[in-house]
């Protein structure tokens, strides 16, 4: 297999963690240290590419060996009201694989950055064959049997291969392919939440369209004409037919609906305009999140599932990403704003186990903050605060030079545009 010559051909990165059986694995400081010597020109670049290896890694590494339900640790919030055992392991593979998903579909070259790259392909496509397999040691549940949360996390998972269809899904055994499907499909089994959850089963179907599957389109009509019900105005959506100020327009509702838009767009299903429109409010929504990063860094801590931690930027990330930022907002900036943030997260003591494994927490170990549906596969949502990894290194995101954001310019008295309702 090409994939794996391509390996033993490039030094491994980021692999200085631990590679025994049963054992997790990250980067050490000192490896983080030499790569950013090397690469002084993309510091920030590297800072995220080490740091998401980082965090993925453990996940993936360990399923791919079938030994993800062996390794990772089953630590829930108090009061904590799910099976557990039944839904934690989907949780922290497909959320994964969603923010993970657009980095790994630059695919490989020669570089270091590369290296990790194909490295974790490898751990996700292996890991995929993992879940699905019904007589592997880590098949995970896509039933409603035990409870409703394999749907969301089938979701993501479904997230993931639309947003890297080359590497994450076409090069599947087609076995591995079917598994996954039906896979899907059973989910149709839960019924989801009057809320946010009805993108959970739309983008599910939109990803079974994509692969030219047998896909449910009332399950995405609905979803979409019920949030275009909800939508409150200046790019924000209600979670069901209620306002609630939180970060579930960041975690889930614009980067799905757009997705969903674009896809139905794109195999003629919908009249491009749908597209368009929850573009420009999804825009107006990454102006304002931009706009609440302190000049230190920091953000709002407000609201429910703040254990996501930097997912709550997944919008701002996304039109980086898709280079559909807003006017008046630079990729530059907008790139050292999402690592100031970065650095205040996960650079506190506490927001990893010492083997590597995140813990429950929005800033180092905080579990009294966690909800009662959230344990530790949970936490993986953060990994969708990465997205613009996805965009190559010279990209005006990564290539640019520092530029400080809105709420430096401002708190420093100076040039600061006026802010408009959409």
């Amino acid at each position: 297999m090409q994939r794996r010559n391509f390996i033993k051909a490039i030094p491994l990165v980021g692999m200085a963690g631990v590679v025994k059986t049963g054992e997790s694995v990250f980067i050490a400081d000192k490896e983080k240290d030499s790569l950013i010597d090397k690469d002084p020109v993309n510091t920030d670049r590297t800072y995220w590419a080490n740091l998401l290896n980082r965090i993925a890694t453990p996940v993936l590494l360990n399923l791919s060996k079938g030994q993800l339900k062996q390794v990772m640790p089953l630590v829930t919030a108090p009061g904590y009201n799910k099976p557990v055992e039944k839904v934690t392991y989907l949780e922290a593979f497909g959320r994964t694989m969603a923010g993970i998903a657009p980095w790994l579909e630059l695919g490989a070259d020669n570089t270091m950055e590369g290296s990790m790259r194909i490295t974790l392909t490898t751990y996700a496509l292996e890991a995929t064959a993992q879940a699905v397999n019904p007589d592997g040691p880590d098949y995970m549940n896509f039933t409603g049997k035990y409870d409703g949360q394999p749907l969301v996390d089938g979701a993501f998972l479904a997230h993931a291969f639309i947003r890297a269809p080359k590497q994450l899904w076409a090069p599947l055994p087609a076995t591995v392919k079917q598994q996954v499907i039906s896979s899907f499909k059973s989910l149709r089994s839960i019924t989801p939440g009057y809320n946010n959850w009805l993108l959970f089963s739309a983008i599910i179907e939109a990803a079974l369209l994509l692969f030219g599957e047998e896909w449910d389109a009332m399950r995405v009509d609905y979803a979409i004409k019920k949030h275009a019900e909800w939508y409150k105005g200046d790019g924000m959506y209600g979670d069901g037919p209620d306002f609630h100020f939180d970060y579930y327009n960041a975690f889930v509702i614009h980067p799905m609906l757009t997705d969903i838009l674009k896809v139905l767009s794109d195999k003629g299903k919908i009249n491009k305009k749908e597209y368009d429109t929850a573009i420009i409010r999804m825009q107006r929504y990454g102006v304002i999140q931009e706009r609440l990063i302190s000049p230190e860094g920091t953000f709002p801590v407000v609201g429910r599932s703040m254990v996501y931690r930097n997912a709550a930027f997944q919008p701002l990330v996304q039109l980086a990403l898709h280079e559909q930022l807003p006017e008046g907002l630079s990729p530059a900036q907008v790139r050292c704003a999402l690592t100031a943030v970065m650095k205040n997260i996960f650079e506190t003591k506490g927001t990893f186990d010492n083997k590597g494994w995140l813990q429950l927490g929005f800033c180092g170990y905080q579990p009294e903050i966690a909800d009662v549906y959230t344990a530790t596969g949970s936490l993986y949502l953060c990994t969708t605060g990465f997205l613009a990894l996805g965009l190559p290194p010279e990209h005006a995101f990564w290539a640019g030079k520092p530029e400080e954001w809105t709420a430096q310019r401002a708190w420093k008295g100076k040039t600061v545009f006026k802010d408009h309702a959409l």
